[in-house]
């Protein structure tokens, strides 16, 4: 594996001492300075007891801090809380208070080994890569929802994400992400995993090979420090890839780079498949957005992608048990 520049190392600052001589304090002075530090210790600490998401929404841990910057130290995640099983009748009672007529369906064990993936013909670009799924192999009527980019961060999904348990999978680009990363630790402590989409989303088969190992390799240091995991799965911005981006990506430790066989929307779900209908094993794309990119907020999105799901018989499952 080559070696990786790491772009988002501490600045130094220098510069010549001051040749002004300080005084020595009096113990007058000592006494006062001591006790506005105690005052001010503990205003600092009442400030930063507040729970994260509370008050204006944001996690005020990291607020103000872009990546890499000297102050932002790496948070341990504390493991995902489990979830309590609902009786159908309580599954129905939620559904029906996030707008749904109906339960949505739950999806059975996963395998205990993984199945194979491969990349479909369309999307081939040689032997020797890891692959680039749009479906996973099973004969089970499931699908997989992958979110990506992070613009969007609504808070009011999170909550339909909780009391719904969808499991699901976000994909995250630096730029979209960053100005709120608690939010997607939020997210990820509801057992949402969260994996790799490049720093700036840019078309990687018209980079070179040090900006592909840049937007890929940095997004795997930016995700380990700010949410706690190393991804292994990677999509490319686009869709777009050649081999030379897949060779990089399983240099950065990514092990598949999922497409996907059907796109959702707040109002709609476009499908790959001539049929209109979910295939077994199908990998769903959506992207973290609201009403100003296609009219309709996160939660739209999820009742359209659910609804659709059950009306032709089909669960959420978790890509990551099968990837």
């Amino acid at each position: 594996m080559r070696l990786i520049r790491n772009a988002f190392g501490r600045r130094r600052h220098g510069g010549a001492r001051s040749s002004i001589r300080r005084r020595t304090p009096r113990p007058l002075h000592l006494v006062l300075t001591a006790v506005l530090l105690l005052a001010v210790g503990a205003a600092c600490a009442t400030r930063n007891g507040s729970l994260p998401g509370t008050g204006d929404g944001q996690n005020a841990a990291g607020l103000g801090h872009r990546p890499g910057h000297p102050h932002q130290q790496a948070r341990e995640q504390p493991p995902p809380v489990p979830k309590a099983k609902l009786t159908p009748e309580q599954r129905l009672a939620v559904a029906q208070r996030w707008g749904l007529d109906e339960a949505p369906l739950v999806a059975p064990s996963p395998p205990k080994e993984k199945p194979e993936l491969s990349t479909p013909e369309w999307a081939d670009k040689g032997s020797g890569l890891i692959p680039a799924p749009a479906s996973v192999p099973t004969t089970e009527k499931i699908a997989f929802l992958t979110i990506d980019d992070g613009a969007a961060k609504d808070r009011e999904f999170l909550d339909m994400v909780r009391d719904l348990q969808v499991p699901l999978s976000a994909f995250l680009t630096d730029e979209s992400a960053a100005e709120d990363y608690g939010y997607f630790r939020d997210l990820h402590a509801l057992g949402v995993s969260i994996q790799n989409h490049t720093l700036r989303h840019p078309q990687l088969n018209h980079v070179s090979e040090d900006e592909k190992y840049t937007e890929i390799c940095g997004q795997q240091e930016i995700l380990e420090r700010e949410i706690g995991v190393t991804p292994t799965l990677f999509r490319p911005p686009f869709g777009d890839f050649d081999a030379d981006t897949l060779a990089v990506a399983e240099d950065c430790g990514i092990q598949a780079a999922p497409l996907w066989n059907e796109e959702a929307f707040a109002d709609r779900i476009d499908f790959r498949h001539d049929d209109q209908q979910f295939h077994p094993g199908d990998i769903i794309l959506t992207h973290f957005n609201g009403p100003r990119a296609w009219g309709g907020t996160m939660c739209d999105m999820l009742r359209t992608v659910l609804r659709k799901l059950t009306e032709q018989g089909y669960a959420l499952a978790r890509l990551e048990d099968y990837a």
